[in-house]
């Protein structure tokens, strides 16, 4: 069964940084596709950002190009968001998703599996 955990959420002021991990476990996650979601109170959850695990492609949300980088560490089987330059408007629920079709995941930004989710909250 595929198990994903969130972690490095917090408390962050504006133009800061903050690293988020995922480890994720159950599977064998070379042929997946992970992402990032996030859902801010009272607003649907919303892409952030895709990677293939496999080649290390990478896809994200205009609203975060440039300040956010996806990344995974085979060896201990994690993805990484590393968030720079957080804004107010960063703030929300951050959810980690894999999934094993990753060319039907990725572009339909739908994924099967997910985490519980880690908090960002960006102060101004």
């Amino acid at each position: 069964q595929v198990q994903l955990v969130e972690s490095g959420g917090g408390l962050v002021q504006a133009g800061g940084s903050l690293r988020l991990s995922c480890a994720a476990s159950g599977r064998t996650f070379s042929n997946y596709a992970m992402g990032w979601f996030r859902q801010a109170p009272g607003k649907e959850r919303e892409f952030v950002a895709a990677i293939r695990w496999r080649g290390g492609v990478t896809y994200y949300a205009d609203s975060v190009k440039g300040r956010f980088t996806i990344s995974t560490y085979n060896a201990k089987n994690t993805v990484y968001l590393q968030m720079n330059s957080l804004k107010p408007e960063d703030t929300a629920l951050y959810y980690c998703a894999a999934d094993p079709d990753s060319d039907y995941a990725l572009r339909a930004k739908t994924f099967a599996y997910w985490g519980q989710g880690t908090q960002v909250t960006v102060s101004s």
